[in-house]
C-alpha cells in the first residue's frame, strides 16, 4: 500500500485491516492505521515510499541500464464428487429384501503447470540470468481525472505483463494477469479490508489477487503530471503479485506470522518484502527504457526521485517499509540490473533493508 511523502501535517492511528500500515487521506491529512495479522492470505500488501541525505554504498547510483486488462486466471484445485451405488436382493427369503449402500467419494484434480514454490531467499524466482523481457510501451498521456488515471494504469498492465511473464516462466513458475479494480469515494470494501473513511491509497490484495488503484489515494496536487511516480506505485504493487504468484508471498506471511506481526523480526520481514516490490518496479522500468516508447529519461527521474522521496519517516509508528535511503536505493538497484537475483532481499544483509 502507498504512503505519502513526508512531511504530512499530522498523524495518528485507527483500526483497519492490513499487513502493516495502511493510508488514509482525510482533507490531505494522513492517518496511519495499524492492523494485528490474524491470517496471511486476507490482509494486503503495501507500497511506500522520502529523500536521503545519502545513497546506500551496496546499491548503484543512478544510470541508465546497461543491458484492459482486468481478468485474471484461476490456479485453484477443482474437486469433484463421485458416488457408487450397490443393490442386493434376497430372493430366497418369503419376503424380498432390498438393501442399498451409498459410497461418496471426492477426487482432486491439480492443474497441469507450474506451480508456486513455497521458499523465500531459494525461491527459483531469483536468478543471476532471469530479467525483466524488454517490452515497448505505448502509453497514453496522464490526466489527472479518474477516468483517464483508469485508462492510463489499464493500459500499463499489459506492458507490465510482457515483461514479467516470460520471466515467470524461465523461472519455471506460474502466471496469470492480476485483478485491477478503480474503487472510487470514502466508502468501500475489498476481501483484504474496508475503507470506511478518507481514501485508500494504492495496494495489491493476494486474497483475490487484485490490484487496488483509487484515484483519490494517488495525491494527484502534489505529483501532478509527473506519470513516472504513478507508474512507480503500480509497478510495486505489481511487485507484490509476482511475489503471490511465486509462492513467496505465501512463505513471508508464514514466516512473519510465526516470528510475531510486529515483533523485530516480523517488521524485518516486512521491510524485506516491500524493498523487494520496490527492487521489482524498478526492474520494469529498465525494461522499458530499453524498449523506447513512453520511458523516457523523464519517466526514469520521476520515478527514481519517487523512491527517495517514500519509506518509514514517520515518527512513532512500525518501521516496515525500509528507510528512506533504502526505499529508493532498491528500486535504484533493481533499475540497474535488471535481475532478480540481486533483488533477493531475503538474503540481504540486515543492515540493507533496515
Amino acid at each position: 500500500m502507498w504512503r505519502p511523502p513526508y512531511p504530512p501535517r499530522k498523524s495518528n492511528t485507527g483500526p483497519i485491516l492490513a499487513i502493516g500500515l495502511v493510508v488514509l487521506l482525510i482533507a490531505g491529512v494522513a492517518v496511519v492505521g495499524i492492523a494485528n495479522v490474524a491470517r496471511k492470505r486476507n490482509s494486503p500488501s503495501d507500497i511506500g515510499y522520502s529523500y536521503p541525505t545519502t545513497t546506500s554504498s551496496t546499491h548503484s547510483t543512478y544510470s541508465s541500464p546497461g543491458s484492459s486488462t482486468t481478468t485474471r486466471g484461476s490456479s485453484s484445485t477443482t474437486a469433484s464428487d463421485s458416488t457408487t451405488t450397490t443393490t442386493g436382493t434376497r430372493s430366497a427369503d418369503p419376503t424380498t429384501r432390498t438393501t442399498t449402500r451409498t459410497t461418496t467419494t471426492q477426487t482432486s484434480t491439480t492443474p497441469a503447470g507450474p506451480r508456486p514454490v513455497h521458499a523465500l531467499a531459494d525461491n527459483p524466482l531469483f536468478s543471476a540470468s532471469n530479467g525483466a523481457s524488454n517490452v515497448t510501451c505505448s502509453l497514453p498521456a496522464w490526466r489527472t481525472d479518474p477516468q483517464s488515471a483508469q485508462q492510463f494504469f489499464t493500459a500499463a498492465l499489459p506492458c507490465l505483463e510482457q515483461a514479467w511473464a516470460p520471466a515467470m516462466q524461465r523461472a519455471g513458475l506460474p502466471y496469470f494477469t492480476p485483478g485491477l479494480q478503480f474503487p472510487s469515494g470514502s466508502t468501500w470494501e475489498s476481501p483484504c479490508g474496508s475503507a470506511s473513511q478518507g481514501t485508500w491509497a494504492a495496494f495489491y490484495c493476494p486474497t483475490n489477487n487484485t490490484i487496488y488503484m483509487p484515484f483519490e489515494g494517488l495525491q494527484t496536487k502534489q505529483n501532478g503530471t509527473n506519470s513516472g511516480v504513478y507508474l512507480a506505485v503500480f509497478s510495486h504493487e505489481f511487485g507484490h503479485h509476482i511475489q503471490a504468484l511465486s509462492g513467496v508471498l505465501d512463505a513471508y506471511w508464514d514466516t512473519r506470522y510465526e516470528a510475531g506481526d510486529q515483533t523485530e523480526k516480523g517488521l524485518e520481514l516486512s521491510r524485506r518484502s516491500e524493498l523487494q516490490a520496490q527492487c521489482f518496479g524498478g526492474m520494469w522500468f529498465a525494461a522499458g527504457q530499453n524498449g523506447g516508447g513512453s520511458f523516457n529519461d523523464k519517466v526514469i527521474r520521476e520515478m527514481l526521485a519517487d523512491g527517495y522521496n517514500r519509506g518509514d519517516w514517520q515518527q512513532g509508528v512500525p518501521r516496515d517499509h525500509g528507510s528512506p535511503q533504502h526505499y529508493g536505493a532498491w528500486q535504484e538497484h533493481g533499475f540497474t540490473n535488471n535481475r532478480t537475483g540481486p533483488c533477493n532481499t531475503w538474503a540481504a544483509a540486515s543492515a540493507d533493508v533496515s
